[in-house]
């Protein structure tokens, strides 16, 4: 499972990321966290407000910080 993080590095694509981590552990999934701060990359996935969560190439949040446990549901 590869799961992207798309946005610029800031405070809230960081907790995002985070969020991402610990929901895999929790979900007991193998999981690569890959985090995509090129504009063009993240426009691919029609992101306009990032933060934005990329599980297996498929766009399942943008614009806010989900829950490790709304991520674990969404794995």
């Amino acid at each position: 499972m590869i799961i992207k993080i798309l946005g610029s590095g800031c405070k809230k694509c960081v907790a995002l990321g985070e969020n991402a981590k610990r929901a895999a552990i929790d979900a007991g999934k193998q999981a690569e966290l890959v985090k995509a701060t090129d504009f063009a990359e993240i426009a691919a996935y029609d992101v306009m407000s990032t933060p934005g969560l990329v599980i297996d190439e498929k766009l399942v949040s943008s614009g806010k910080v989900l829950t490790a446990q709304k991520i674990e549901k969404l794995l």
